[in-house]
């Protein structure tokens, strides 16, 4: 309708009411200022409304306020009636493995529920990881409850720490923030959850399932691991594997002293285990199954990046000028800013005004004044506490401009590598590659060389290229390191 509208093919649109237009005021008002900039008007039968009066987007901002607030309290009761349902026991949402759910209730699938006590035998009694149950569920072609055999890790922790399966209900796990929106979140608290124990037949017993969470716990698996590493790490997804192209996953190793320390392993080869052909005819697995520490790959990461030739005492100086500019910029845009917010507070002031002239000309009823008064003055309060941000903010870039003189030496220490954390080392890089044979290729951002490294044999590798005489690879080693490599 709107795109017909700027082609010039309406003349004016016919509406019921304001709440049939849209659904909030934000949107009401903007639509309707391009329609009547286009000379289209609108016109509201129920609500007597014709946006080409003179006084039309007074009238409509009221009654589409009252519309957008109607609608808040609908959504209020919706999840109002629908949490004194799910307290009554009515289960929202749909089927999973082991339960067929229809009409709110929770029944049994056996050939599901089959499937879900083989995965908490195997790692409660055989003692296997997720990883690992999930390759043999593959392995044996056994289907999840979407019908393929694509398990992984995750689909198999989410099982062991889903409580539908000892009997209990726990629901509101998800909640709408925002009725216009209606975008979900996870509910990490925000909202109650409801709880109902021994609310179905289960099919892991109570003593098993409470011996699978102890278990879980001791295995320190947490939250975090069921969704992915993400960006826990500053190296997460940027190492690659040379001969599938899978990101490295990052584990845990101890040493025999107790000592903690991390290693980094191709996913597929980790998830999958070795390169073979799986019960559907699938090639799965991978036969890269070199480690690398996370000591070793920072190590050649800064080495790479020391490697690099440029002008450092010339970028510190660019760096600086940078940051003293956009701190200067920070202080330049408050007084705008501040400004903008005060032509606002004025505006909403004359709103009010505007509201009272028309209450005393008839217009509107004393109702839709309280209304708009109240509207009014959530908005002004919004905007004193605005205004009031960016005067301590004021007060605070006063007193930051004695410190500028300790940023050369702040962003010299970065640029030199002194400073420098992980995570500045973790940006630079593009992506690394590790291959069987111990090469490691580094690929730093925004620069077109590569950098390779190798791991361990070193000795060996270039003897064997010596005599062959394989000139592909170079083997002139321009740095080697005591923890057993090189940079070729």
């Amino acid at each position: 309708m709107i795109r017909a509208a700027r082609e010039g093919k309406i003349d004016l649109i016919i509406t019921k009411e304001v709440s049939r237009f849209a659904r909030n005021t934000v949107d009401t008002l903007e639509y309707t200022r391009e329609l009547r900039r286009l000379g289209v008007g609108v016109l509201f039968l129920l609500d007597g409304i014709n946006t080409l009066d003179a006084d039309g987007e007074l009238r409509l901002t009221i009654m589409a306020s009252m519309a957008q607030e109607e609608s808040r309290k609908t959504s209020g009761r919706v999840k109002w009636g629908q949490k004194r349902r799910m307290e009554q026991g009515v289960v929202f949402g749909g089927s999973l493995l082991g339960y067929d759910v229809a009409d709110g209730k929770m029944t049994v699938n056996p050939e599901g529920a089959k499937i879900v006590r083989y995965i908490f035998h195997k790692y409660l009694n055989e003692r296997k990881g997720s990883s690992i149950i999930a390759k043999e569920l593959r392995d044996e072609g056994i289907q999840s409850s979407r019908g393929n055999v694509k398990w992984s890790a995750p689909t198999v922790l989410k099982i062991l720490k889903n409580e539908k399966y000892c009997g209990d209900l726990v629901q509101k796990k998800t909640y709408t923030p925002d009725f216009l929106s209606h975008g979900k979140k996870y509910n990490k608290g925000q909202e109650d959850f409801v709880v109902l124990r021994d609310h179905h037949e289960p099919i892991i017993d109570r003593e098993t399932w409470d011996a699978v969470q102890r278990e879980l716990h001791r295995r320190h698996i947490d939250d975090s691991q069921s969704s992915g590493h993400g960006n826990r790490y500053p190296l997460s997804g940027k190492i690659k594997c040379g001969d599938c192209g899978s990101s490295f996953m990052a584990r845990k190793k101890k040493r025999q002293s107790g000592a903690v320390y991390k290693v980094w392993r191709c996913g597929k080869t980790t998830t999958q285990g070795k390169r073979r052909t799986d019960a559907s005819g699938a090639v799965t697995g991978c036969d890269v199954g070199r480690q690398l520490r996370e000591d070793v790959a920072m190590d050649i990461l800064r080495q790479a990046v020391k490697a690099v030739q440029m002008d450092r005492e010339g970028i510190t100086g660019s760096l600086t000028r940078i940051v003293e500019g956009v701190l200067k910029d920070s202080q330049d845009e408050i007084g705008p800013e501040k400004r903008r917010l005060e032509r606002e507070l004025e505006g909403e002031q004359e709103k009010k005004e505007k509201a009272l002239s028309a209450y005393f000309d008839a217009t509107i009823s004393k109702k839709d004044l309280q209304f708009m008064n109240q509207r009014c003055d959530a908005r002004i309060a919004q905007l004193q506490g605005q205004i009031t941000a960016i005067e301590k903010r004021q007060a605070l870039d006063t007193q930051s401009k004695g410190a500028r003189k300790d940023i050369r030496a702040a962003i010299r220490g970065i640029v030199s590598g002194e400073t420098a954390d992980d995570d500045f080392y973790g940006h630079l890089l593009h992506h690394m590659t590790v291959y069987n044979d111990g090469r490691v290729e580094v690929a730093l951002n925004l620069l077109p060389a590569r950098w390779y490294f190798l791991l361990d044999g070193l000795a060996e590798y270039h003897r064997q290229m010596a005599v062959h005489g394989d000139s592909s690879v170079p083997i002139s080693v321009s740095s080697a390191f005591s923890s057993g490599y090189g940079m070729v």
